[in-house]
């Protein structure tokens, strides 16, 4: 018997305890006290398990296990993106149906931070000695910018090694660069535009959008004449404002936005095409013309790609225009490409428009040899279960990986094959997969501290 199977023996209390996590709505964008609210009852049953824990600020803590001068460390997020709509079931608990568990943050990444909790359980129930001490680090702002980490290690002692199981199957050896830019404007400049709003979270392709337009009765006609045959699903309501349009389009994680079907690019087009693009104002020229439908940052002129890491890609995440105007850019750039040179680029042309362009988020990219001891310890883990080595990989998502300076990668959970729709609605995951990754996630974590 392999040692990651002695994790099947929690099945019942691991699905018990992810039940009680997946129903805190921990949306840390919107609702900061209820992230802290699931890190504290992951800390808190890892302490009745009888680990030694740590609390930082409401924003990161660890439960630690076993004795030794070296730590190793598994790192997971207890926050989320919202639910959004469109699920086939509450997205707020554990569902189980044709095989598979649905709920927000099964995979992302609540599943995983109580596989690695009950990983920690198992390795002490079975009094296995350590050469490293082994930690359970959990952050909850890892949706909004990663900065749980940051102040985690600001307190806390970088591990020597460690893998994150927030991404796919095998190992993650590089992540691109993540920029998140703002363009904007104090004024909202359209005399038609009346508003317009759409995405909730900078890192996710936008499912829905909204506009609400001062136009005569002439003009509303144009507008749902040119919405005709549209692939996106366009309502249209008349009000005392105006025109309201809503459109609906398909969300997807910021990382692969050619996945996605994006609502704000898509409405935007719509008011370009049919009412010109100096009508729409600054702001929405700027992303018609600069970005439309393009996910890859060609007009833009930022497109690039290496052998390492692939292509770059854009995503428009957020729009919000009343009185004043602003959208939120999301860029993830290849590991050996220049970001000054990215941002510089994006800058000239927002000015171009009267806008004004800023960084409000920027995570370095990361770049690991593939022979370096994790990952030798990694790929052991998963030929022991899987019975095949496992693919080296690049990524465009962005992990506590990146936070580690070179000591971890992102390790699972998701497999090839299995749509786990991560941001989107119906986040799930095989009841096969996941207690597929339950035990080479504890055959990794024996590796690590023997």
């Amino acid at each position: 018997m392999k040692f990651g199977e002695t994790i099947l023996e929690y099945r019942d209390d691991l699905l018990h305890d992810l039940d009680e996590l997946l129903r805190i709505r921990s949306v840390s964008a919107t609702d900061k006290e209820s992230a802290s609210r699931a890190l504290e009852f992951v800390l808190d049953r890892a302490a009745q398990m009888g680990f030694r824990t740590k609390n930082i600020s409401g924003i990161a803590g660890h439960a630690e296990y076993g004795e030794g001068e070296e730590l190793a460390a598994v790192l997971a997020h207890v926050d989320v993106v919202p639910a959004g709509e469109g699920w086939s079931s509450e997205p707020y608990c554990l569902t189980e149906r044709d095989g598979r568990f649905y709920g927000r943050g099964v995979v992302d990444d609540k599943g995983p931070a109580i596989i690695a909790l009950y990983c920690l359980k198992a390795l002490k129930d079975k009094g296995i000695k350590t050469k490293r001490r082994l930690r359970l680090i959990i952050g909850a702002a890892e949706e909004i910018g990663m900065d749980d980490m940051m102040i985690y290690f600001q307190n806390e002692e970088l591990p020597d090694i460690a893998f994150t199981p927030d991404s796919d199957y095998g190992i993650c050896c590089r992540e691109k660069g993540i920029m998140q830019i703002k363009i904007s404007s104090q004024q909202n400049d359209s005399a038609m535009l009346a508003e317009l709003h759409g995405g909730s979270a900078v890192n996710a392709v936008p499912y829905k959008a909204n506009a609400l337009i001062r136009c005569t009765g002439q003009e509303d006609e144009r507008i749902i004449r040119f919405a005709d045959g549209n692939k996106c699903g366009f309502d249209f309501s008349r009000t005392a404002g105006g025109l309201n349009i809503s459109l609906s389009g398909k969300a997807a994680h910021g990382s692969i936005p050619d996945e996605g079907i994006n609502a704000v690019s898509h409405l935007i087009r719509l008011l370009s095409e049919s009412s010109g693009s100096k009508e729409i104002g600054s702001l929405c020229r700027f992303l018609d013309s600069e970005i439309g439908l393009e996910t890859n940052g060609d007009t833009l002129g930022i497109a690039c790609c290496d052998n390492e890491s692939g292509a770059l890609t854009v995503n428009i995440g957020v729009a919000d225009i009343d009185k004043s105007a602003k959208a939120f850019i999301d860029i993830r750039y290849p590991v050996t490409k220049d970001s000054s040179a990215i941002f510089a680029a994006i800058k000239q042309k927002a000015q171009q428009y009267g806008l004004d362009a800023e960084i409000i988020n920027h995570e370095l990219p990361l770049s690991m040899d593939e022979d370096a001891p994790v990952i030798v310890m990694l790929r052991d883990a998963y030929k022991a279960i899987m019975g095949v080595e496992p693919k080296i990989y690049s990524t465009g998502g962005g992990t506590y990986a990146r936070m580690l300076r070179n000591h971890g990668v992102a390790f699972g959970p998701v497999f090839e094959g299995d749509p786990a729709k991560i941001h989107d609605a119906d986040e799930g995951i095989s009841t096969e997969n996941f207690f597929l990754h339950a035990q080479i996630c504890l055959e990794a974590m024996y590796n690590m501290v023997r």
